[in-house]
């Protein structure tokens, strides 16, 4: 699988449920400007995917107060998804998500950025967090049994925006309020001389 990493984001125009219930069509380039965290899931109405989905919405705070457009795509239409948002959580729903859900019935989305689960024919749960310039700068892939990390995206996207505020790198594990590296020899050696034995 070709790596989307450092590349501009593929761009898309296709239906979506909106967080007020409507149905319109939207496009990547109606979030220029902004970081998007973009993220496919298989189907609507199974199993590990209402966890995901409400566990986005749980950190929507957290989203926005860092920038981030959270958009979420099946290859479900969006009639689909609309039904699915009207389900109560405890009937196995999503209820009424604060971020839109993309119909991608054409799978071109889910084909573009290379996410085809062969065996079955849906999207993996992959997760694509792009700059404000629409640059892939963090992608996870997950096999269809196995539920992404929300907080682990959080922490990637402190890391992006402390590195694009201030230069240094973030070595393992780095959280804000941890020590950065320089991008040099000096640096790394600086860092390990001070934390290798904790990382």
């Amino acid at each position: 699988m070709a790596s989307l990493i450092n590349t501009k984001a593929p761009d898309f125009r296709a239906p979506a449920v909106m967080p007020d219930g409507t149905t319109k069509e939207v496009s990547l380039g109606d979030y220029a400007g902004k970081y998007v965290a973009l993220f496919f899931y298989p189907k609507d109405f199974t199993f590990v995917c209402p966890s995901e989905l409400i566990a986005f919405d749980n950190r929507m705070a957290e989203f926005e107060k860092r920038g981030v457009q959270v958009l979420g795509v099946s290859m479900d239409d969006a009639d689909t998804h609309a039904r699915w948002r009207k389900t109560a959580v405890n009937d196995g729903g999503i209820g009424e998500l604060n971020y839109p859900l993309i119909a991608d019935t054409s799978k071109s989305m889910t084909n573009d950025y290379n996410v085809l689960h062969a065996a079955s024919g849906l999207s993996l749960r992959a997760t694509f967090l792009m700059d404000q310039s629409g640059t892939i700068q963090h992608v996870v892939t997950n096999n269809l049994p196995l539920g992404r990390d929300l907080d682990e995206l959080l922490r990637m996207i402190d890391a992006l925006q402390f590195h694009e505020k201030h230069g240094e790198v973030c070595p393992a594990g780095w959280t804000p309020g941890k020590k950065a590296m320089a991008a040099t020899p000096e640096g790394v050696a600086a860092y390990l001389t001070e934390n290798a034995k904790g990382l």
